[in-house]
């Protein structure tokens, strides 16, 4: 049950058994301490706000989306308490100062042992500082007069005690409170995404940020981000059938771990989305019954109210905005290009009729290389307008690739004028000749473009954005337009740069006037 405005310390979820409640006022009675105990150990919110003070110099700001994140956290601790079968691995998505790290990096490994000592956790962020500071927080929490009061039985082992690598210590206490043995307990093992795993193992793999807003531009980090989180990762769980991973994070790029771990669909990922506002954002709450815990439609109108998310778009920029707030990696519509623009026909019998046609295409490297190599087939209209009426995509092999251009030139007509973008350096340059070459008998040239994909997109973008485009539906014009919502953050870019180097051949030419 989730209430708005609960104070620290607060008794939230209401406990129907009459027996259960004479029974904490007794213990109250008896001893408090063990009510306060109790209490925590049902609820890792209520944990969260007793310690709260211990972690934080700021007073704490309830909200329905810290007690939903806790429950969830709650269902995975407890599956894997009693050794049940994994049914999920868990991705959350949810904004910047959300609480997010206290709640799932340094109070959740401290709450699960207080009930479980014996769990092992394997923590990590982007960054080897960010994923220690979190573990030293978590240290002083559990060294802490507060915590040591209620759990005078938990404690760190002397000889394992450091930031990145602590174990846990549980006492075994008799009637009066005196040690008699020790049960030797669980670890929690911190690292940077992408930093070294052998030799450790965890019950549950927590996963706070594992990329920041620099590193989801360069295409370099991302990779290397996805391939630790899908290959390197998963096999440090203890019991591969039990042990649980749990992703937490604001969307920054459309191939983040997020988007790389969901476009895998395999079904077992639990995936909770809380933009900051659904004034935008209503499409992406997951589950969608979230939505009716909104105020004004706000997530949290305290910590992100619409002052803070204005200001907040000035300082993001679009992209940075829906991404980090909105959980979308893209502005709806499209960024750079809103695709919502284009305008979609059935038939090129539609159109005006086609003044000049160009072919363009942008060669990938190598066969199953991350780029692809596109052909995008592109009309001037008698309107001064443009069409888009064929794309021909693909990874292939040198050979295969070149056997498809010269195919494609050949359904296409002579009529059609063939261009490509010729790479850097000789490879490139050799490359666009023996296309030209295997293209004999037909109109076709190499160019060396200057400037970056974003700046040689602009002019075409133009034109999109003003409804000048017209695309043909097709099986291949799905694939096409997310790819312009995403540019030029998206995964690829390709068929845009096609399209811009096939806009750049068909922009009527005018003659500039001096004006004295």
């Amino acid at each position: 049950m989730i209430r708005r405005g609960v104070q620290q310390g607060e008794v939230k979820r209401e406990v129907k058994t009459e027996g259960i409640h004479e029974k904490l006022l007794q213990l109250a009675i008896l001893n408090p301490h063990l009510a306060i105990r109790e209490l925590n150990n049902r609820s890792l919110y209520h944990f969260l706000q007793y310690f709260w003070g211990v972690v934080s110099t700021q007073d704490f700001k309830p909200n329905w989306h810290i007690e939903f994140v806790c429950q969830e956290l709650e269902k995975i601790a407890e599956r894997v308490a009693k050794r049940l079968p994994r049914e999920h691995d868990l991705i959350i998505n949810i904004p910047p100062g959300s609480t997010k790290t206290i709640t799932c990096s340094i109070m959740f490994p401290v709450w699960c042992w207080t009930k479980w000592p014996w769990m092992r956790f394997i923590t990590a962020s982007y960054s080897g500082a960010l994923a220690l500071e979190s573990a030293d927080v978590c240290r002083d929490l559990i060294n802490s007069p507060q915590f040591q009061t209620i759990y005078p039985d938990i404690a760190i082992r002397e000889d394992r005690n450091t930031k990145s690598n602590f174990k846990i210590v549980k006492s075994k206490l008799d009637d009066l409170g005196r040690v008699v043995g020790y049960e030797w307990g669980g670890s929690r093992y911190s690292t940077s995404v992408g930093g070294t795993l052998t030799g450790f193992h965890g019950d549950i793999l927590i996963v706070d940020d594992p990329i920041n807003p620099q590193q989801a531009v360069s295409e370099l980090e991302l990779n290397n981000a996805n391939r630790w989180m899908e290959q390197t990762l998963p096999t440090r769980k203890t019991d591969k059938a039990v042990s649980t991973m749990i992703l937490i994070m604001q969307r920054l790029h459309q191939n983040d771990p997020t988007g790389h771990l969901l476009s895998k669909n395999k079904g077992n990922i639990k995936h909770i989305c809380i933009p900051g506002e659904i004034r935008t954002y209503a499409h992406v709450v997951k589950p969608p019954e979230l939505v009716q815990h909104y105020e004004d439609d706000l997530m949290d109108p305290v910590r992100l109210n619409w002052k803070v998310l204005e200001d907040l778009m000035k300082d993001l920029g679009q992209y940075g905005y829906a991404g980090q707030i909105g959980q979308e990696p893209t502005p709806p519509g499209g960024g750079m290009f809103k695709v919502n623009q284009f305008v979609l026909i059935d038939n090129i019998s539609d159109v005006p009729p086609i003044v000049k046609s160009v072919r363009y295409w942008d060669k990938a490297g190598t066969e199953g290389a991350n780029a692809w190599t596109v052909g995008v087939r592109m009309h001037l209209l008698k309107n001064d307008k443009w069409l888009i009426d064929d794309v021909v995509r693909g990874r292939w092999s040198s050979e295969r690739r070149e056997n498809i251009i010269l195919n494609t030139a050949l359904q296409d007509g002579y009529g059609v004028t063939v261009w490509m973008e010729q790479e850097p350096g000789s490879g490139g340059k050799e490359s666009a000749e023996n296309t030209i070459r295997n293209l004999a008998g037909f109109s076709a040239y190499a160019e060396r473009t200057t400037g970056d994909k974003v700046t040689r997109a602009d002019p075409y973008s133009v034109q999109v954005n003003n409804g000048n485009v017209y695309l043909l539906k097709a099986g291949w014009t799905e694939a096409f337009i997310e790819e312009h919502r995403y540019f030029p953050y998206g995964t690829y870019k390709d068929q845009v740069d096609a399209s811009s180097g096939a806009f750049s051949k068909l922009i009527p030419k005018r003659t500039v006037r001096r004006i004295s």
